[in-house]
């Protein structure tokens, strides 16, 4: 057998797309030959899957996995291009199990060259391929962020999920008194605090002091230069816009919001008054919200053409 080497690999990667893994395995049962790797790629549906990574994948679903002593919690999304597909059961499938072997990656690189639980014998990677190749539509992992307490912390990891897959939520609560974090009171909070997460887009920081400086400093040339403080004393001024810091300030943080069961109530007296119930010190450490398909640039398809341009490449 011809020996692979690090370029073959990246030459038939280049041609084809696929993946290094299948690039090899591909150039090992083809001694070595580029246009054989090629053709076995494609005999296996993995080129096939390849030609479709330009299209633009903006839909999919946004996952969640916690373990059950609550301890270990993810929060995954994956992309296609149709919300078709993204109702697709298989599609749901290789999410929800893609949810769970992220608890153990470190990133979408590691997560991806996992043997997949369901099938030991192909990684993540390999079974994205053939799901690419079975529905027809470009598939991508896009971010995933694990939380996991030590052994010596207190606490819990919970989620929450919101309209159909659309928005996803993970947060981690601290506790100073072990017992207190199996008291259902301190778990209905923390699965509160992730709906909150949730209903408050524009929070984006735990509480005020987290807040870096450059940001205060942004806000406050921003206020500053207002026309309707143009005519305003210095002194006035100064006070006006400090007084509207503090309220932008304060709608980016998540303690400060009033709760959404009971707006007479922020979400930092929440969790003092449930810390009193429950016997114990509550801290929210940590918060990821994610948004399916913020930030990606979506291109505009003419679906006619689209069909015909598939139809026509069969």
């Amino acid at each position: 057998m011809a020996e692979i080497s690090a370029k073959l690999v990246q030459e038939l990667r280049r041609k084809t797309g696929a993946g290094m893994m299948d690039c090899k395995k591909a150039l090992k049962e083809t001694d070595g030959d580029i246009e054989k790797g090629i053709e076995w790629l494609r005999q296996k549906g993995i080129a096939g899957a390849t030609k479709k990574s330009d299209r633009i994948a903006a839909e999919g679903l946004i996952e969640t996995y916690v373990e059950p002593n609550g301890r270990v919690g993810v929060l995954l999304e994956v992309n296609c291009q149709t919300d078709f597909v993204a109702r697709n059961e298989a599609f749901k499938a290789l999410v929800q199990n893609l949810a769970q072997q992220a608890a153990t990656a470190d990133s979408v690189e590691s997560l991806l060259a996992q043997p997949y639980a369901e099938s030991k014998d192909k990684t993540v990677e390999q079974s994205i391929a053939e799901t690419i190749a079975t529905l027809g539509e470009n598939i991508k992992v896009r971010r995933f962020v694990n939380y996991s307490l030590s052994g010596d912390k207190q606490g819990v990891v919970d989620s929450y999920i919101h309209t159909g897959g659309r928005v996803g939520v993970l947060v981690e609560l601290k506790c100073d008194s072990e017992a207190a974090t199996t008291n259902e009171e301190f778990q209905t909070l923390a699965r509160n605090v992730a709906m909150q997460v949730a209903a408050c887009p524009n929070v984006e920081y735990i509480s005020v002091d987290q807040i870096p400086a450059e940001i205060s400093e942004k806000e406050k040339e921003i206020e500053m230069g207002r026309d309707d403080l143009a005519k305003k004393p210095d002194n006035i001024k100064e006070k006006i816009v400090q007084g509207r810091i503090d309220k932008r300030l304060q709608e980016m943080t998540l303690l400060d919001q009033p709760y959404i069961r009971d707006q007479s109530t922020s979400i930092e007296e929440l969790v003092k008054q449930t810390g009193s119930k429950v016997g114990g010190e509550i801290s929210i450490s940590r918060f990821e919200r994610y948004i399916l398909g913020e930030g990606i640039d979506k291109k505009e398809e003419n679906f006619a053409e689209e069909v015909a341009a598939q139809l026509g490449n069969k």
